[in-house]
Formats: C-alpha cells, sequence, structure tokens
C-alpha cells in the first residue's frame, strides 16, 4: 500500500455495511419531519414498526436482532457476525434440492465434528507441553485428525451437490426485490431488503420462514469464509492490527473490547452447538423489531405480521442483560506502533451512552472541531504551516453513541515533514480553547443548522429510513429519531463548554500514535500533568 495514502478507518462494521451508519445515526429528522411511525407489538413479544410512505409503489422491510458482539464472551467472539452470513442459508425448504437428505449430512458433520474437537484438545495440549509449534501446520495434526478430516469433506461435498445458492435473493429479484443484505456491529444485527407494494406478504414469509426455521447448511465452511473477511479486512491492512488493540486497550474491561468481526483463535472454534444456542437466546422474536418503511398499511401489515411471525414461539430463556463496564481510569494511556503508512495520531475519551443527556452536547462539540470551516480544519491542515493534511471528530465510533457505552474522539494524520508531536500539540490547544471559552452564538447556530440540514436529507428515501429506524431501535429506542434533533436543538454554549471540561480529560483519555514504519517513533509525552480534570489543558 501506498505510504501516502490516508490511513483507513477500523473496520467496526461489516463490509456490508461501510460507512452507512456513519452518516445516518449523528441526528435524525427535523422538528416538523417528525416520523409518524406505529408501533405494534405481536402476542409473541415481537415488535412492529411501520411507516407509511407514499413517494412510491415499494416498500424497505427490514428486522433488527438486539444482538452484537456486546453480547458475546471469549471463547465464542464473532459469532454475531457469523449469524449474519448464516441467516443467508435457507430453511427447510429454501437453499436445498433435497432437505431429508441434507438434514442428514448436516447430522453426520456435527458427529464428525464432534471425534475432531476431541483430536484438536489432544493437540493443543501438546502445544502447551511444547511438543508442537502451531495447530495449524498439517504435520502437526494427529493421524486420527487427518482421516476425519478426509471424512468430513466427504461430507461437506455431498451436501454441495444438493445446495441452491442464494435462493432467498433469487426468489426477491424474481419478484421485483433489490438490495437484500444485512451487517452486524457491537450492538445489533440487521437486515433488509426492498420489494414492490404488492409483495409485501412474500417478504412477511420468507422474513419470518428464516427466522422460524434456520438451517445453517455450510456451518463449518462460512466460519472459515468469516475468517478469511478478518484477515482481509485486519490483519492485511496497515493498521489493522493496531485500531484492533487500541480498541482492546481503551475499552479494556467492557464487552466492547473484542472486534465485531472475533478473535482469529475464536473463529476456527465456534461450534454448531454453541450457534444454536446462542440463535435461541438473542433471535427469538422477544429479542426483534421488524420494520416497513413505504406504501403500506400499517393496520393490513400488522394483522400480516401476526399471522407470519406470530406463530414464531417466544424464546424460553430472556437474553441476559449487559452488565460489565469499563473501569474508570485515573492516568492517560498512550500506544505507540509502527505500520506502512503516513503517520496518524488519535486522541480518545470514555464518554456516555445513547440517550444519555451529554451526548447531545458533545454531538455539537464534534460538529464544532469538524468540516472545511470547523476548529481542527482551521488550525491544523489549512494554515498555511498546516501540521497535517487532516483532522476529524467524532463522537465516538462508526455508529456511537453506542448502546453501553460512549467515547469521543479527534484522528488526524500528519503532514510531510511534520511530527506528531506538532499534530498533537494543535488538537491539545483546540481542545483546551473548547475547556476555557464559551463558543459564540454564530458558531453554535451553524452546527445546530448543519445538524438540522444533513437530517432532513436523510429522509430522501424508503431505505434511508429504514436504516435509522433500525440502529435507533436497535440501541434501544427509536424514539429519539424525533426526541434526539430537539435536544440537539437546545444545546447551550455552557453545556458543550461543560462535557468539554468533563469529559476531554487527561485522566480519561487514550492515544494511539502511529509512525511510519521504519521512521523516527514519536518522542515521550511532554505535556504537563494537571491534577485536576477542571484545569483547562
Amino acid at each position: 500500500m501506498n505510504p501516502s495514502a490516508p490511513r483507513p478507518r477500523r473496520p467496526a462494521l461489516t463490509a456490508r455495511f461501510g460507512l452507512l451508519a456513519a452518516l445516518l445515526l449523528s441526528a435524525g429528522p427535523s422538528r416538523s419531519q417528525e416520523l409518524k411511525v406505529e408501533e405494534t407489538t405481536l402476542s409473541n413479544g415481537m415488535k412492529l414498526l411501520v411507516l407509511p410512505r407514499k413517494d412510491e409503489p415499494t416498500i424497505a422491510g427490514g428486522w433488527v436482532a438486539h444482538v452484537g458482539s456486546a453480547n458475546e464472551r471469549p471463547g465464542i467472539t464473532g459469532i454475531s457476525h457469523l449469524f449474519e452470513h448464516m441467516m443467508f442459508k435457507g430453511t427447510p425448504t429454501i437453499g436445498t434440492k433435497d432437505p431429508k437428505k441434507d438434514l442428514e449430512l448436516i447430522a453426520g458433520q456435527e458427529k464428525v465434528r464432534t471425534a475432531m474437537r476431541e483430536e484438536v484438545s489432544k493437540m493443543r495440549a501438546a502445544w502447551r507441553r511444547g511438543e508442537i509449534d502451531d495447530l495449524t501446520k498439517p504435520e502437526n495434526k494427529t493421524e486420527r485428525y487427518k482421516a476425519l478430516e478426509k471424512e468430513f469433506d466427504a461430507l461437506v461435498k455431498a451436501q454441495r451437490d444438493l445446495l441452491v445458492k442464494n435462493e432467498f435473493d433469487r426468489i426477491y429479484s424474481s419478484q421485483g426485490g433489490s438490495g437484500m443484505n444485512a451487517f452486524t456491529t457491537n450492538d445489533l444485527t440487521g437486515y433488509w431488503v426492498n420489494v414492490p407494494k404488492n409483495k409485501l406478504e412474500l417478504w412477511m414469509w420468507l422474513e419470518s420462514d428464516r427466522l422460524k426455521n434456520p438451517v445453517f447448511r455450510e456451518f463449518y465452511a462460512e466460519r472459515d469464509v468469516v475468517y478469511e473477511e478478518r484477515r482481509l479486512r485486519v490483519e492485511s491492512t496497515p493498521t489493522g492490527r493496531l485500531d484492533e488493540t487500541f480498541d482492546e486497550i481503551f475499552w479494556h474491561g467492557s464487552p466492547y473490547a473484542w472486534p465485531v468481526i472475533g478473535y482469529p483463535s475464536d473463529l476456527p472454534a465456534i461450534t454448531k452447538q454453541e450457534a444454536d444456542a446462542y440463535y435461541a437466546t438473542y433471535y427469538a422474536p422477544n429479542n426483534v423489531t421488524a420494520i416497513l418503511v413505504g406504501d403500506v398499511d400499517p393496520k393490513a401489515a400488522a394483522a400480516l405480521a401476526e399471522r407470519y411471525f406470530g406463530r414464531i414461539p417466544r424464546g424460553a430463556v430472556p437474553p441476559p442483560e449487559i452488565v460489565t463496564e469499563a473501569p474508570k481510569w485515573d492516568a492517560e494511556v498512550r500506544v505507540l506502533g509502527e505500520a506502512e503508512t503516513n503517520p496518524a495520531i488519535e486522541l480518545r475519551w470514555h464518554t456516555v451512552p445513547f440517550e444519555h443527556r451529554d451526548s447531545y452536547p458533545l454531538q455539537i462539540l464534534a460538529g464544532l472541531l469538524n468540516g472545511r470551516t470547523g476548529r481542527l480544519e482551521k488550525a491544523l491542515v489549512l494554515p498555511a504551516d498546516a501540521v497535517a493534511t487532516s483532522a476529524r471528530a467524532s463522537a465516538g465510533e462508526l455508529m456511537s453513541p453506542q448502546k453501553y457505552a460512549g467515547s469521543f474522539s479527534i484522528e488526524s494524520e500528519a503532514k510531510e515533514g511534520k511530527s506528531l508531536a506538532e499534530v498533537e500539540k494543535g488538537i491539545d490547544a483546540e481542545v483546551a480553547r473548547l475547556r476555557a471559552d464559551l463558543v459564540g452564538a454564530e458558531e453554535l447556530e451553524k452546527v445546530k443548522n448543519n445538524v438540522a440540514a444533513s437530517a432532513f436529507r436523510r429522509l430522501s428515501s424508503n431505505f434511508f429510513i429504514l436504516m435509522q429506524l433500525m440502529i435507533y431501535d436497535g440501541y434501544g429506542d427509536w424514539r429519539e429519531m424525533n426526541e434526539g434533533p430537539k435536544k440537539a436543538a437546545a444545546v447551550t454554549a455552557e453545556e458543550v463548554r461543560r462535557v468539554a471540561r468533563q469529559y476531554l480529560t487527561k485522566e480519561n483519555e487514550a492515544v494511539l500514535l502511529v509512525s511510519r514504519k521504519g521512521g523516527v517513533p514519536p518522542p515521550p509525552r511532554s505535556r504537563p500533568h494537571g491534577m485536576s480534570g477542571e484545569v483547562p489543558r
């Protein structure tokens, strides 16, 4: 990769979702554009949200499972993202030419896999004793494992002869549907497709069928696909592992510490039994919300939803509540790394979760720093003696504030010939200004106007509204789409200064410094250490 290329963002979301969430989440509709969503709760606890829009004869349909990587544990990290893949594999009637034979082959595969795991346990014990150096090397596999591997491969080949690939998508496409896809984050997993308005019942049948009767075909093969996705998006990128390490350190003690895509040691070890138990808990209808946006009648949709989705049994065990929180810091943390990329820096602070009252002044704070006329650009990028080629702030990760915790970050890439120490000094100066002085009325109003304008633009299509509803509902309450903009519009200059003083402190800060591989490493921190978070930086 060209070392002058911009440093890529960390893969917090899967590739299918990309940066769309970052464009959608920062604000909802303006006060005059409140969404008139009708909410229904089905007999099994599943929620249905319907937003009628008669602009075009189509419906954007989706559903969100309230589960993401934060619901995992070490040993099965990446399982939520794995389900994003598995939910496209079909049902007893979709995805196979012979349902009975297909299930027999899956049972046979599981029997062989159980025996293979016993051999892996022996190999892992040998590795701990130092008798072998790498579990993945063919020469380190036991003879029984090699024999079982051949038996398993034969069963996989037999099943593949029965598969009907991508049948869900083919059915939708043949009926005028489009854009079928999904995404996974720390907090939620979403699925969507666009269909003509006269295909609503088709959507109800297909989506309820794959929720009620999923068949996890090619489970182990798809597990390997996810492992390869991790290799491409994390391990083969210049800063992928550094970003992952920084996330782990920053979120230490929190379920946000592990990556959405999972750890490389966990992915190959996830069993189908573990997947079945995870699915039964987190994909139960009482943990799912279906959403329809478009030319649809709410009452008719609710009746169809009860007929199709209502037949899915409620989960036997409620999903456990997440209670683990990252411990408070009392000192700054700094992470130094090298990569084949331009020198870059990120300063990140712990803040607040979704719906917290301070999330709105933090959002405005990010707006003050961002954009061509924002403070970071003016101070670091545009001057004749600029120290950076780019600089941006975010009130958290790509989809922040997150459900259980939040963060605020400032990222910048050093200009050729400039040091990271110079960039950090410039960032510190802007943070100190925000902590010391009240923002002017005109500058504050400009940011609020930008928030309102971007919110209005997000109402341009059924699909964009659907995505926002999925995200907000997944984080806790879709109504925040209507209420959030009012709260952002009411933020005062004093609140902006207060949150800057409260959260953007040394004691609450982690810093990632990435120097070019083979270049000069960043110097030790020279900024004075203050005693109080109330002292301007």
